[in-house]
């Protein structure tokens, strides 16, 4: 007679019912202590870096002072360099248009340009890696360094264009071209940047769209322009914002050939030589006050647009 083994059951533990009444702190004092900081150090470096000075430089718009000695000695004097600055000064007008240029340019040539080279390369065509590189080479360049090496290429003595066509032409020196052959030399390093950006957006695009695009019938330009591009938006819209900065902080390249004037002036370089040399600082600040509207105009309208298409 053999005896039957029972084998032990093990007790299974009951979840307690959760308490509505109770609290659930799931963060410690130590983690909001880490949050703070995290949170709150950035949040003070961005305020110190970036609104104190574009506040300053509002308030500073309305006075007069040459930026050494105590505030007190400020003469706050209302509009009048506004008025200056849009009645009196022969430079600003101009520097206006060279701006808008540079935006134009960089909008509808350069942007496109860097556009084109990235579609081409995306087609993983012989030596494209190779290709990459030597037009992503010039985004490492300073823009300084930039000019120093478009001087060179443009020179009217021994420069390599003229060399080559035997012309004598002074790119640099003559006002009626040199803004043309800055734009040149600024866009040798902006198409590169753009390139590499819409090469990062090409490749996250989704390759089922390209195939439902093909079987529709839709051409290599339709599927591009219909399905690729709208699917990029968020490249876009930081090439936009890009595209705008760029063109209104354009500086180093002009102050390398001339210092910002005889055809080349800008609005940064007016603003660098207003409030160094000049100790025109309230005039410099209203000149920075204008420029920071010029560029707020163009992103707001295009992110609102943007915002508004997404909504839909």
């Amino acid at each position: 007679m053999t005896a039957t083994q029972q084998t032990p059951v093990t007790a299974v533990p009951v979840e307690k019912p959760l308490d509505k009444n109770r609290r659930v702190h799931r963060l410690t004092g130590r983690d909001r202590v880490v949050i703070a900081l995290m949170i709150g150090i950035p949040t003070l470096i961005e305020a110190i870096l970036v609104w104190f000075p574009a506040i300053a430089s509002i308030i500073l718009s309305f006075g007069r002072w040459n930026g050494v000695g105590a505030f007190s000695k400020i003469q706050w004097i209302g509009t009048v360099n506004y008025q200056d600055v849009f009645n009196v000064d022969p430079n600003f007008w101009p520097a206006v248009r060279h701006n808008l240029i540079w935006l134009a340019f960089l909008a509808f040539i350069a942007s496109p340009a860097g556009m084109f080279l990235a579609v081409l390369l995306d087609r993983e065509l012989p030596g494209s890696k190779i290709m990459q590189s030597i037009f992503f080479l010039p985004v490492m360049f300073s823009l300084a360094l930039v000019g120093v090496i478009w001087q060179l290429i443009f020179s009217p003595d021994q420069g390599l264009i003229n060399g080559v066509f035997g012309t004598h032409v002074d790119w640099f020196g003559n006002p009626n071209i040199n803004l043309w052959a800055a734009l040149i030399a600024a866009s040798w390093k902006h198409i590169g940047y753009i390139m590499v950006l819409y090469l990062a957006g090409l490749k996250g695009v989704d390759p089922s769209l390209r195939e439902a695009a093909a079987i529709d019938g839709a051409t290599s330009r339709q599927t591009f322009f219909r399905v690729v591009f709208p699917a990029m938006k968020p490249i876009n819209i930081v090439i936009v914002v890009i595209t705008v900065i760029e063109a209104l902080r354009a500086f180093d390249i002009v102050f390398i050939i001339n210092k910002g004037t005889n055809g080349l002036q800008l609005l940064a370089t007016m603003i660098y030589t207003n409030s160094g040399a000049a100790a025109r600082v309230g005039y410099a600040s209203a000149l920075a006050v204008i420029l920071l509207v010029i560029a707020l105009v163009p992103i707001i309208s295009y992110l609102t647009q943007a915002f508004k298409e997404e909504k839909r």
